[in-house]
């Protein structure tokens, strides 16, 4: 049994709402709605009905400042927005762990998904502006009003892998036109880069294959944009041109007789290199995978001394800015 129910908040504290309301007439110019709800939709699974009930005003709500109720209230125009399959839920995790708390018992399973109530009467197209502000294609879609006989999620069984039959054959354009058409990451020298590798194994590559190359090499992984070579820099203000030219003296000493490109990430490291150059980083550690800076150590460990490794890293956070601005805004709040 799926129960299901609805919280808004109150009059007064309804400040997304009239938020949304507001850039809806001030950003969008859609001057048509004349009133905008937000109500956050709970749908759960594996609890009994009085569980439920007694977790409305406790896990689901605050009864000082929201209202809750069993049915979808009525409006001009209602749509609903739920993450994307496989995209973390904060909210339903929340719950769900809240309600395991209560009953001491197995985790249930929980849904959400934001409803929008508009009143007044927008055009199609009116509509279709305001949907395409509100959902975030990356993370999340438009979800069914129809109640749900069960949460549990069906996926369908993978048929045999596809083998891009001619890749390896495809001219320029060509390989220009399937990285549009499969929509990956990946610039026309990484797709010819590929291209040459599987050339050389002599056989045409999967679209799993390629997926995956497509991922690691994207900037969520890869991190492209610290790799980018910097060939033609312009610097205004005084004190940057002083940091600026200390790196390159920095940079002279330590690819002495080699050429090395400047990069982002070659100005993040360039400082323990030059210590480790000059033998000020007697203790780094210096193997295959390269961090910012891993120093070896001694450690007590229960009144044993053993070798343990020291790591000093720089992560960024995991959505990047650049391809989806808000949400990898977010993922940084916490820090980086």
């Amino acid at each position: 049994m799926v129960y299901r129910i609805y919280v808004e908040k109150k009059k007064g504290f309804d400040h997304e709402a009239q938020n949304l309301l507001g850039e809806v007439h001030g950003l969008l110019g859609i001057q048509s709605v004349t009133g905008l709800r937000i109500l956050n939709r709970y749908d759960v699974e594996g609890v009994s009905e009085e569980l439920f009930r007694s977790c409305i005003p406790t896990v689901f709500s605050e009864p000082p400042v929201d209202d809750t109720c069993d049915h979808c209230p009525e409006a001009d125009v209602v749509f609903a927005v739920e993450y994307l399959p496989g995209q973390f839920d904060q909210r339903a995790a929340s719950a769900s762990e809240c309600i395991q708390l209560i009953s001491q018992g197995e985790r249930p399973t929980v849904r959400t998904a934001r409803v929008y109530l508009i009143a007044g009467n927008p055009t199609e197209t009116e509509l279709a502006q305001i949907k395409k502000y509100v959902i975030n294609p990356v993370e999340a879609r438009e979800a069914s009003l129809s109640r749900k006989d069960t949460l549990q999620m069906e996926y369908p069984t993978p048929s045999t892998v596809e083998t891009l039959t001619d890749f390896c054959a495809l001219d320029e354009e060509g390989l220009a036109n399937f990285v549009k058409e499969k929509g990956l990451a990946m610039d026309e020298a990484d797709i010819a880069f590929c291209q040459k590798y599987f050339q050389s194994e002599q056989r045409d590559p999967t679209i799993t294959e390629i997926r995956m190359i497509d991922t690691y090499w994207s900037d969520h992984c890869r991190h492209t944009t610290f790799g980018t070579i910097l060939d033609e820099i312009e610097i205004r203000d005084v004190q940057v041109q002083k940091a600026f030219d200390h790196y390159l003296a920095m940079r002279k000493a330590v690819y002495a007789g080699r050429k090395k490109n400047m990069c982002l990430m070659d100005l993040a490291t360039i400082g323990a290199k030059y210590l480790a150059s000059i033998g000020k980083l007697k203790n780094l550690d210096e193997s295959e995978e390269i961090n910012a800076c891993t120093v070896k150590i001694k450690c007590d460990v229960d009144g044993e001394e053993q070798d343990w490794l020291y790591l000093f890293k720089n992560e960024t956070h995991n959505h990047p800015t650049e391809i989806e601005p808000f949400g990898g805004a977010a993922t940084c709040i916490g820090g980086a």
